[in-house]
């Protein structure tokens, strides 16, 4: 293991009226999107209690009995909405199955939105979890807007206007997913973890404080930073996306969560994977090309191709 821990920055200091604090923040959020690829947010801003309310429901969905589950698994649209089941999807280039079932759920629309017919629509388990959709709803609302707050503060950071980023994620395919790690099954696959060693796809992904440790990621040197499990930090990490977008300014950093000693033990965790529009160049912006080499590492590709691309290395299409 690795004897570091991953930088914690503070939002008080990126909403103070103090520039100089504003400037600390966003240095020392983009200096750590550099080096490591992961930041803990500490005073974020999102309630407590209402964190806590959204893994109720996330509890009181995943104790449902497999087919009232499944019955909320859609296949035709890959599995961006509703439910995924246990053991479906692994990570890009191990066949192993993860050790997890969730839930994804994007913002949603109503019919008049421009949008409307690009991403699926939601659905919810009204029937069984009369509350799931109003707690989970609000919770994605203001983890969007919290997102926007930091892409905004990185792309100060990268010398662009602070809508740069925010521009390209606005009305963008984002996906709140309620992960739920169950007791590790007797008859596990021997090469299955609760979720194999994997970069994120997005942009940026904004963790809510999972119920219990297990979340490692990889440094420098190939070791592991052990990140602790707690509603008070929400964990940021930079995508392959925006590595893509920054030629490797900013890291896609290798992460994973290992199976517990207790293998009869639950856990779960809430990530918001914020998405570009289908539509956005992610192709590597010239003046990051410059300060990175001055050729481009990356590929010229849409950010809906390359997410179906990622959808079908991953098992998640049908």
């Amino acid at each position: 293991m690795s004897g570091r821990s991953i930088p914690t920055c503070d939002m008080r200091d990126l909403n103070s009226e103090d520039p100089e604090r504003q400037k600390r923040f966003i240095r020392q959020m983009g200096d750590a999107l550099k080096d490591i690829g992961f930041f803990a947010l500490e005073n974020h801003g999102i309630p407590i209690p209402e964190i806590e309310s959204a893994y109720e429901e996330a509890q009181n969905f995943f104790s449902l009995d497999s087919d009232t589950k499944s019955s909320y698994e859609q296949r035709q649209i890959n599995r961006q909405r509703g439910f995924t089941s246990f053991g479906v999807e692994h990570a890009k280039d191990n066949p192993a199955p993860d050790l997890k079932e969730f839930w994804q759920t994007g913002r949603t629309l109503d019919s008049e939105h421009p949008k409307f017919e690009t991403y699926p629509s939601n659905i919810w388990p009204d029937k069984d979890c009369p509350s799931f959709k109003e707690v989970i709803d609000g919770l994605f609302l203001k983890m969007e807007n919290l997102s926007t707050r930091l892409l905004e503060a990185a792309s100060i950071y990268l010398d662009k206007d602070k809508h740069w980023l925010p521009d390209m994620s606005n009305d963008g395919n984002t996906i709140l997913r309620l992960i739920h790690y169950p007791p590790i099954p007797d008859d596990a696959d021997v090469n299955s973890v609760r979720s194999s060693a994997h970069e994120d796809i997005n942009l940026i992904t904004l963790l809510v404080g999972a119920t219990a440790d297990g979340l490692e990621v990889m440094d420098h040197d190939g070791t592991w930073i052990k990140v602790a499990g707690n509603h008070n930090h929400i964990i940021v990490d930079s995508g392959d996306m925006l590595q893509n977008l920054t030629n490797g300014l900013f890291k896609s950093t290798t992460h994973r969560v290992v199976n517990p000693e207790n293998s009869r033990a639950r856990r779960f965790s809430m990530p918001m994977f914020v998405h570009p529009r289908d539509e956005v160049d992610l192709t590597p912006d010239d003046e990051l090309v410059q300060i990175t080499g001055g050729e481009a590492k990356f590929e010229s590709i849409t950010a809906g191709e390359y997410l179906y691309q990622r959808l079908v290395e991953i098992g998640l299409t049908s």
